[in-house]
């Protein structure tokens, strides 16, 4: 298992973040989740507009990551039902989700006690 230091978590987390947004993903955070939750640093979520963009989104996120840091998530979860997509990369868990998904699960609002990443 890799030790990922807080300086990388935040890159990982703001490469992820840009991945999303460069296939337009609407409402894109960082949340500092790491003293609230502890199974991760950070978590990154994204929302896209249907399914195809769910996946181009998921897509955007593996390819800059793996370029801008050199890795590959550790898994991959609601890939093929492409209404919340999960990628694990340790201290950094990304989140697409369809619209209506990420409303009804109100992940913000579930851990609105960690701190928004401002990006600028």
């Amino acid at each position: 298992m890799t030790v990922t230091s807080p300086e990388e978590s935040l890159r990982t987390a703001l490469a992820a973040a840009e991945g999303a947004e460069d296939k337009l993903a609407t409402d894109v955070v960082i949340l500092h989740v790491g003293p609230v939750v502890g199974v991760a640093e950070y978590f990154v979520l994204a929302t896209a507009g249907n399914d195809r963009q769910v996946k181009a989104v998921v897509d955007a996120v593996e390819q800059r990551v793996a370029h801008d840091i050199g890795e590959k998530p550790r898994s991959v979860e609601g890939a093929d039902a492409r209404r919340w997509v999960l990628l694990d990369y340790g201290d950094v868990v990304v989140h697409v989700f369809l619209a209506e998904e990420r409303d009804y699960y109100r992940l913000e609002r579930l851990y609105a006690d960690a701190p928004v990443v401002e990006r600028g």
